[in-house]
């Protein structure tokens, strides 16, 4: 941080001779500019190009949500499609789709660092749009290729994800306004995924597949505004000092650690998403789990004693950053269970169609705003430490998804279930800002990829688990009662929202008693 202060220092003051004085135009030396730019680029466009800017970027999050939100509510309809209707069959419609952006994140992220943010950005729109039309177009096919389109979708957030936010991070100096721009990033997650719900159940009425076709105009339209708005950023120009070789580019992507880390992530993943399918005493599950574990072994002691420059940035990850991405973990392990269950019990306990469910989420895309705006208040003029706001979004958590799993199945609707989507988007909106903040200014400026991929790698990687460790004890416990078996979830996403929380106070403690100690 004070490397680039003084550079700005330098580049703001006037050149000066050796007496001291400031040398002026006409004593034999180049004129100075009348202005000098400042090395942040949001500070150097106009204020219609950042906004348009900060929107583009924060549709990479919106859009990822819109997907996700989407497919859920209309889950059982294109399951019906195929005639498919068991649980954890239709759950790859979700997981899988969070399996990839979890996985692929830090890598692309990588990517961005050594290629250019806003290039991988533009890229990743224009992949989430080709696979969404392909979505579509499984209709005329079978099951199977609808759970791969969707898993090959989930790059498309993979890849704009960690680059929208590294663009952000890039451009804005650390700060008030830092703050408030990663808050709103964090917000359009509830919006995205109620807008995305209500347009999609929208068209479904219609057709499906066209929800998936005017998804994929928009994400196209999204990389046009993109490449219009996005400022050019400077490129790491000793990244490929030799060009574009094998040994280069082994070097600087990592590839021996991105293989392993990203094979032994699906692995694991993919065994406790299937273990509900085809249950734990066989090899189609245990195979994968001890394998995801030995490979991740694998990538531990290749990151260690190989990689010149590792994927993870290391230097990065102290107590501070072990501790949020805990938190974060356990609290959107728990959205993931919470949105699951939530929208099974109004459409499958209580038959509300998928309209109407959207409808009822309506509170979600408000609350999430307000929180947005406080949290952004508390972490930038208040400069609230951030471990008192990650406690803050794991109390909502906690308390959000206990008032789904106890809700009774006739309660009306201005009870537990509108207090729940009042709460709960506290939990995303304080959370993930806080965490995405504390990376940002924790790696340097040309690893601000890195640092962002690692927020949205747990994030995204952990709701894909958490649904799959849900998913099992649903099954354990439903014993016919579809509303038992849904609670037996709920309850798992309790207990994961207790940890977090736990994590969180003991973190409190912690620094309270270290306070203490150097007073």
């Amino acid at each position: 941080m004070g490397e680039i202060t003084e550079k700005f220092d330098t580049a703001a003051t006037p050149s000066a001779g050796e007496d001291g004085k400031s040398i002026k135009d006409g004593e034999g030396i180049a004129p100075q500019q009348s202005r000098v730019e400042s090395i942040w680029p949001a500070e150097n466009i106009s204020l219609p190009q950042e906004y348009l800017m900060v929107f583009v970027a924060c549709m990479a999050q919106f859009c990822t949500q819109a997907s996700f939100g989407s497919v859920l509510v209309l889950m059982h309809t294109i399951g019906g499609s195929f005639d498919v209707t068991n649980p954890g069959r239709l759950a790859w419609l979700i997981s899988g789709y969070s399996l990839t952006v979890g996985t692929f994140i830090l890598f692309f992220g990588r990517l961005g660092d050594a290629f250019g943010y806003k290039r991988l950005l533009l890229i990743g729109f224009l992949w989430f749009s080709l696979w969404s039309v392909v979505v579509g177009l499984s209709v005329y096919s079978n099951y199977t290729l609808i759970i791969f389109a969707r898993v090959l979708q989930g790059i498309g957030p993979a890849i704009c994800l960690p680059n929208a936010l590294a663009i952000l991070g890039s451009v804005y100096p650390p700060g008030h306004r830092k703050a408030m721009v990663f808050a709103f990033f964090g917000a359009v997650a509830p919006v995205g995924a109620v807008i995305g719900s209500a347009v999609a159940s929208a068209i479904s009425l219609a057709w499906w597949p066209w929800a998936f076709w005017a998804f994929s105009i928009w994400l196209a339209v999204l990389a046009v505004l993109g490449y219009v708005a996005i400022p050019d950023q400077p490129q790491k120009d000793e990244a490929f000092a030799y060009g574009y070789t094998w040994r280069a580019l082994n070097e600087e992507l990592d590839l021996p650690g991105a293989v392993t880390g990203v094979t032994s992530l699906v692995l694991f993943n993919f065994a406790w998403n299937q273990a509900p399918i085809v249950g734990w005493a066989t090899a189609e599950t245990i195979v994968p789990l001890i394998l995801g574990l030995v490979i991740f072994g694998v990538f531990a002691w290749v990151e260690l004693k190989f990689a010149a420059k590792p994927l993870l940035p290391f230097d990065a990850v102290n107590g501070d950053v072990a501790f949020v991405l805990g938190a974060v973990a356990c609290g959107w392990a728990t959205f993931g269970i919470w949105v699951l269950y939530f929208i099974q019990i109004l459409q499958e306990i209580r038959q509300l169609s998928p309209l109407l469910t959207v409808a009822w989420m309506a509170p979600l895309p408000v609350s999430g705003t307000i929180a947005a705006i406080i949290t952004g208040t508390l972490l930038g003029p208040f400069q609230v430490r951030p471990p008192i706001v990650m406690t803050l979004a794991l109390a909502a958590f906690t308390i959000g998804i206990t008032l789904i799993a106890t809700v009774p199945p006739d309660q009306i609707y201005w009870g537990q279930i509108f207090v729940c989507t009042i709460i709960i988007p506290f939990g995303m909106d304080m959370s993930f800002p806080a965490a995405t903040l504390i990376l940002s200014n924790a790696v340097k400026r040309e690893h601000q990829g890195v640092g962002a991929s690692l927020v949205n790698t747990v994030v995204n990687y952990s709701i894909s688990l958490g649904v799959g460790f849900a998913s099992i004890v649903e099954v354990h416990v439903n014993h016919g009662d579809q509303l038992a078996g849904y609670r037996g979830g709920l309850y798992f996403g309790v207990g994961l929202a207790s940890l977090g929380l736990g994590i969180c106070i003991l973190f409190l403690i912690r620094e309270h008693l270290i306070q203490r100690k150097e007073q």
